[in-house]
């Protein structure tokens, strides 16, 4: 007997009058409100006449469709409205919430504006848009789930007729189905819907395979006979045998699953295992059990290949129990055996909680509540700024599997499938996340990087100080970790930057005769718009501004011109010598040459004449172009007067005091920081670029030899940027 996979999609023969519709709701509601469905009705047929589907047909015909599958999720009468108006305000310039509202309540205008906001919504679209519009879209949901559930109910109708569109729309359609709404309706508990999404996807993505998996499954039906019917006999004769009285149902598993096997395993089709699938539906639970048995002792359990769903519910409130076994001829079949209750929600998902049974709503005690997954993820994706980020957050929620795991004290953790002892830790609480230094998995201890199994007892050992480490975002799985130790790291980094920042401050102060008091660098950071003293402390500590600039917005006269501005001859008088009168010059960026080392000019049209170390490798460009090199050479006063600079790439060790031992080396020898630029952080050691106004080559000399003393550091180089702004050939 073959089980439909989507029991609750619809019923044969079209719906085409509102008594036709009520007679559905009336069979699970004998209460429902007639007048209320019969005005929805006549209100969104007037709404939409006139309108064609892509087909030819009435648009009409598809909002009563989405309320003919939402009756068979046996949903209240405001849901079922909701489905027949869900388009009226989206493609009817005459229809308002505020008109649905004075027609027919403030709940159903929400309901409809709600999926009216989500069918506007472009999931597919860039990525810092398909974030911002998947949070409205986790927003929505948060306040109402049955926005959802409508929504599901149109994307499944759209997808069942999507053959009528173009090409190019069925793709992004399918694409955005697969992406989105499929695991969303998983997530949500209702797995046949997820299995029929991704499989009409599938068929428009990858038709050929699809095609090619159904061929394959006609060859097994015509060499093996009705391998379904057969195994159907052989359960129930198994279960009779045990004196159990129950339902079973076979079916082949949908292409679309197959061909993910097919792609995760590297395995063709005919070395699959448990390509068929089975229902048992008993009458209690103590029965499930019995007929567990009856199924392993007829055929051989497969090792590893168990779940006890039922002790342990997935999240999204799934119970049955899954086992795989070597049935006839040897094929795996994976059986699960559920009761009646647990087959209702593992087919209604989260709608069991708006469901009726004899006119009143139900109660089945293992309905989930449908808010707690939602709410949980919308409180977490608010601390989100990053949208990738954000995507990547809610698809790991969506699409893993669970594993249960147990703490020293016997309380369950659900984890993702992959998921680590970090994960184990933060599932916990995000302080016992941060101060993790190690984990012991059933008495052992295992690296951080281990993956949990089913069942095995996790304990965290923890230690007072402990931080995050970077490395931990490659390690973790879940979401939730990954959002908590990025904004570790980001408090981390913040606050090195403010000690960093400080000491920028402090030396770019004491150039001038100042201090950096508190009340300084909040008129500072006030002025240039950065919040409060400790934002403008992070800035430049970052490397976002400078000393120069902190010093420049609160005493202008006092502040030196910043080097990062080209030196020119004519704002220091004849610094170069070997110009033509009135000839412009400019330091060439790239080797930034200082007085004292030899210099050659390249006249450059537009640029006057920029100056060139005498080893830059810029030079190489203008080796056939002698017509344009100057010999030049420095005044001797150029390094008494002039504010020089040179990037300097130092390796330090990550020690503390030893940035500012640096900081106060420079002040000592004279040379002021106008920039730090941090281009490695490691546990052990930093490395980074300091930018340094200093007189000339000889004082540079002595700040590298005085750098080479100092035990924090382990390496000193002066940087020759990339060439830039060279123009060879430019005459």
């Amino acid at each position: 007997m073959a089980a439909p996979d989507a029991p609750l999609a619809g019923v044969k023969g079209v719906v085409t009058r509102p008594d036709e519709l009520i007679d559905l709701v009336k069979a699970y509601n004998p209460n429902t409100d007639e007048a209320l469905i019969e005005r929805a009705w006549v209100y969104g047929a007037r709404a939409h006449a006139g309108q064609f589907r892509a087909s030819g047909e009435p648009y009409y015909n598809h909002p009563i469709e989405v309320a003919k599958m939402l009756t068979h999720l046996r949903l209240d009468d405001s849901t079922i409205v909701t489905a027949l108006l869900h388009d009226t305000v989206e493609d009817n310039a005459g229809c308002t919430t505020e008109e649905v509202a004075e027609i027919f309540g403030e709940e159903i205008a929400h309901l409809v504006d709600g999926v009216t906001k989500l069918t506007k919504l472009q999931l597919t679209s860039r990525e810092t848009e398909q974030a911002e519009n998947f949070r409205k879209l986790l927003m929505a949901m948060s306040r109402d789930v049955r926005v959802l559930l409508v929504k599901l109910a149109d994307r499944l109708h759209n997808m069942r007729t999507i053959k009528h569109l173009k090409p190019y729309k069925q793709e992004r359609k399918a694409r955005e189905t697969m992406d989105i709404y499929a695991p969303l309706a998983g997530r949500m508990g209702m797995q046949w819907m997820r299995e029929e999404l991704e499989d009409l996807s599938f068929q428009v993505l990858n038709p050929d395979a699809r095609k090619s998996i159904i061929h394959r499954f006609a060859t097994l039906r015509k060499e093996s006979g009705d391998l379904i019917t057969q195994i159907t006999d052989d359960i129930n004769g198994a279960l009779a045998n045990a004196g159990i009285e129950a339902e079973v149902y076979g079916r082949e598993k949908r292409p679309y699953s197959i061909w993910r096997k097919m792609e995760a395993k590297g395995e063709a089709f005919h070395r699959l295992s448990d390509i068929y699938g089975f229902r048992i539906i008993t009458r209690s639970v103590d029965d499930t059990y019995r007929a567990l048995g009856a199924v392993h002792r007829r055929w051989v359990a497969v090792p590893g290949r168990f779940k006890d769903y039922i002790s342990q519910p997935k999240s999204n409130g799934y119970r049955s129990l899954h086992t795989t076994v070597s049935g006839r001829n040897a094929k795996r079949v994976e059986v699960q055996i559920r009761t009646r209750e647990m087959h209702e929600v593992a087919e209604a998902g989260v709608a069991a909680h708006w469901a009726y049974r004899d006119g009143v709503p139900s109660d089945n005690p293992f309905a989930v509540d449908p808010f707690r997954w939602v709410r949980q993820l919308a409180e977490e994706i608010e601390t989100t700024e990053n949208p990738a980020e954000l995507l990547e957050h809610v698809k790991l929620e969506m699409f893993q599997d669970q594993v249960f795991c147990f703490t020293p004290k016997g309380e369950v953790v659900k984890l993702p499938r992959g998921a680590t002892p970090i994960d184990f830790a933060y599932a916990i609480h995000t302080r016992i996340g941060h101060s993790c230094v190690g984990s012991k998995v059933d008495g052992r201890r295992v690296p951080l990087w281990t993956k949990l199994k089913n069942g095995q007892a996790v304990e965290i050992i923890r230690a007072e100080g402990q931080r995050p480490q970077s490395s931990w975002e490659e390690i973790v799985v879940t979401g939730r970790a990954k959002s908590a130790i990025r904004r570790a790291l980001k408090n981390d980094r913040r606050a090195a930057d403010i000690r960093m920042g400080r000491e920028i401050a402090r030396i770019a102060f004491e150039r001038i005769g100042k201090q950096a008091t508190d009340k300084a660098l909040d008129t500072a950071a006030k002025s240039l718009a950065v919040g409060r003293g400790d934002d403008l402390l992070a800035k430049l500590g970052s490397a976002e501004i400078t000393g120069h600039d902190v010093v420049a917005c609160l005493y202008p006269d006092l502040a030196t011109p910043t080097v990062s501005e080209p030196l020119r001859a004519s704002l220091e008088g004849p610094i170069y010598i070997g110009l033509a009168a009135g000839q412009d010059a400019i330091a060439g960026p790239c080797c930034s040459p200082l007085p004292g080392e030899r210099i050659i000019g390249i006249a450059e049209r537009g640029r006057g004449v920029v100056i060139h170390a005498i080893d830059c490798p810029s030079l190489g460009a203008f080796e056939d172009q002698m017509e344009r090199w100057i010999d030049l050479r420095w005044n001797p006063d150029a390094g008494r007067n002039a504010s020089n600079h040179a990037l300097l790439e130092i390796v330090l060790a990550n020690d503390p005091g030893a940035l500012g031992r640096v900081c106060t080396l420079f002040g000592e020898l004279g040379a002021n920081i106008s920039n730090i630029d941090f281009t490695e952080r490691k546990t052990d050691f930093y490395r980074l670029h300091v930018d340094l106004e200093l007189r000339d080559v000889k004082h540079l000399h002595h700040i590298i030899r005085a750098l080479e003393a100092e035990s924090v550091i382990t390496q000193v180089t002066r940087v020759r940027q990339s060439a830039v702004g060279v123009t060879a050939g430019v005459e």
